[in-house]
């Protein structure tokens, strides 16, 4: 070899942490508006049917974008990702505060967070997206999550 490590090796050597870029939803559609979406596949104008709807999804955001800027800092969220750790959670235990999480994207609660520890620390999570954590944990948080 070169010196270079492989990308896989890379990446298993990274102690980081990976967090999907994307969730997975299910739509229902007629019959219909799947064979017009399939016609436009074959017709060229999308690779798939994925690329169809993430395009019209952007959109409809591009076109209500100044709405949504406007309701995200009226309702004072977090946009993107936020991330709680173990240490994070007892240190906001040891300042004897609790946490009102409102987030418009991920949030991710690390796997070593106990469901106490969570419980005392987050007074509510409001997220709009997605919430990553042990089922423990949110079980934890029933009633806390909006």
């Amino acid at each position: 070899m070169d010196g270079k490590r492989s990308p896989a090796k890379a990446a298993a050597m990274d102690p980081r942490p990976r967090y999907p870029d994307t969730e997975k939803i299910t739509i229902n559609l007629g019959a219909i508006d799947l064979g017009q979406i399939d016609l436009l596949v074959q017709e060229g104008f999308y690779s798939n049917r994925t690329d169809l709807i993430r395009t019209a999804i952007r959109n409809q955001l591009a076109t209500h974008g100044e709405a949504l800027r406007q309701t995200v800092a009226r309702r004072t969220l977090v946009l993107g990702l936020q991330h709680f750790s173990k240490r994070d959670l007892e240190a906001v235990r040891k300042a004897g505060t609790r946490l009102r999480i409102q987030v418009l994207g991920l949030v991710r609660i690390d796997d070593d967070v106990t469901p106490a520890l969570a419980a005392q620390t987050i007074e509510s999570i409001s997220v709009l997206g997605a919430l990553h954590a042990s089922a423990a944990v949110k079980a934890a948080l029933t009633g806390r999550i909006n």
